[in-house]
């Protein structure tokens, strides 16, 4: 699904207004939208309690036409414009509908715009909160967001993104050749084919050989949870190389650091607990013609350097600081645009970036960024990026479509810790609890 930048949306909006929409059409299309939604979310409307905010720009328009379809269909209805003298609201409305400020929005909001969000925010105890387009600043705590056309890149990559609560994208008649963007949001559908029935004849040689290399003496677990995470992911074989083979689960092979062999291997993982060994990391990065996942201290090992890859066969899954070091940047608070710095990066490189974090970022070297909509805070601990790595290696070695397995695996190590969490809370979930619901997320996509 296409994301879309205030800017570009504001171009999509000129083009099709220009081709023959008028702007009224558009903004009572969205206004329907709206109550669309609030009569399939909150039905029977007539018991509901409605306020609706509105601006002074479109998005207000949005909410005026929201109010007039609403009139005769709800309990209560009040509509407060910002150019209103201030008065009393309806403490009582179950429904709270923010159209106050649009993706034109400017910071800071002040005066009596922050004073109605602030309202918004803090006065209604029984409410749910319905954005319209975009959460008004990105302040409004929303439960719900209807947009339209295409998410809008703010709501998605924003520290307070979580304020757009649950996202619903609705059809305006904006023509899809207006929505220019290389920008996306990878979506459960997507990731469908990735999961068929297996054949009944299958083998293990079927679903290829992942060989992990990594695990330094003391740092052995981590190449175990990426050897264990291939597995689990459905790759047919699974060796590690690692210092002390006694930490691994039985069902995974060995070989030993000194003497790798990528004979007969179908995909290489290379640096989870490894150490710094750039000799190393140098010499199976050079003989490889197989797809490659580089993490952890692979990635510490080819910085500084002219590394250059085969392409989307090429992975490199840096949090912020082993980012910030690929980059030659002294923290990660340097890279100021997030989207920016991985796409330049994976394009110079002819690499796939899966750069870690909020809103986890797979670029790939045509340009195209995609954004990943799952993750915990639950992930914010030790071994979860080994898992990651084991996930995105074992999926690699089951299909010929590498972006589509990246994507999916990124999606699903995500989903699985939002999950964990749920059961488990944030604080409790570890990393090799994610194999427990990893087979759930599947299900989702399947």
């Amino acid at each position: 699904m296409k994301v879309l930048t205030a800017q570009q949306m504001r171009e999509a909006d000129r083009q099709t207004i220009a081709g023959g929409t008028p702007e009224d059409v558009l903004m009572a299309r969205a206004g329907t939208k709206v109550v669309e939604f609030l009569e399939a979310e909150f039905s029977p409307l007539s018991r509901q309690r409605v306020v609706i905010f509105c601006g002074a720009g479109n998005n207000g328009g949005d909410g005026l036409v929201t109010g007039r379809l609403l009139k005769t269909r709800v309990s209560s209805l009040q509509v407060v414009r910002a150019a209103d003298t201030p008065g009393p609201v309806d403490r009582e409305a179950t429904i709270v509908v923010d159209a106050l400020l649009g993706t034109g929005f400017r910071e800071p909001v002040e005066g009596r715009y922050a004073e109605l969000i602030a309202t918004i925010n803090h006065q209604f105890p029984r409410a749910k909160v319905v954005a319209i387009d975009i959460p008004s600043a990105m302040q409004v705590k929303a439960d719900f967001t209807v947009t339209f056309a295409a998410p809008k890149a703010e709501m998605l990559l924003d520290p307070r993104a979580g304020n757009a609560g649950k996202l619903i994208v609705a059809d305006i008649g904006i023509p899809a050749e207006y929505l220019q963007s290389d920008l996306q949001l990878s979506e459960t559908r997507d990731f469908a084919p990735l999961f068929q029935p297996r054949k009944r004849d299958a083998n293990k040689g079927d679903y290829g050989h992942v060989l992990v290399v990594g695990g330094a003496a003391g740092k052995t677990g981590a190449a175990a949870m990426t050897g264990l995470a291939a597995l689990r992911m459905g790759a047919g074989l699974v060796t590690v190389a690692c210092a002390d083979s006694s930490r691994l689960a039985p069902e995974l092979m060995t070989q030993s650091l000194d003497a790798i062999s990528l004979a007969r291997m179908t995909v290489l993982a290379i640096g989870p607990g490894l150490g710094l060994n750039r000799e190393l990391v140098s010499r199976l990065l050079s003989e490889a013609t197989i797809p490659t996942v580089i993490d952890a201290d692979g990635l510490n090992s080819i910085a500084g350097t002219d590394f250059r890859g085969r392409g989307a066969e090429t992975v490199l899954t840096p949090h912020p600081g082993e980012m910030a070091r690929l980059l030659g940047l002294k923290t990660a608070a340097e890279i100021e645009d997030r989207v920016a710095a991985a796409r330049q990066f994976s394009r110079d490189r002819n690499v796939c970036l899966v750069l870690k974090g909020f809103r986890t970022l797979i670029a790939f070297p045509d340009g195209g960024v995609w954004i990943n909509p799952t993750g915990s805070p639950a992930l914010a601990k030790g071994g979860t990026g080994d898992v990651l790595t084991g996930l995105i290696a074992g999926l690699i070695a089951q299909t010929q479509d590498t972006g589509l397995a990246i994507r999916a695996a990124v999606w699903l190590h995500g989903r699985a810790g939002e999950l964990g969490a749920e059961e488990l809370t944030e604080n409790c979930v570890l990393a090799t609890d994610l194999f427990t619901y990893l087979p759930r997320a599947i299900r989702e996509v399947i």
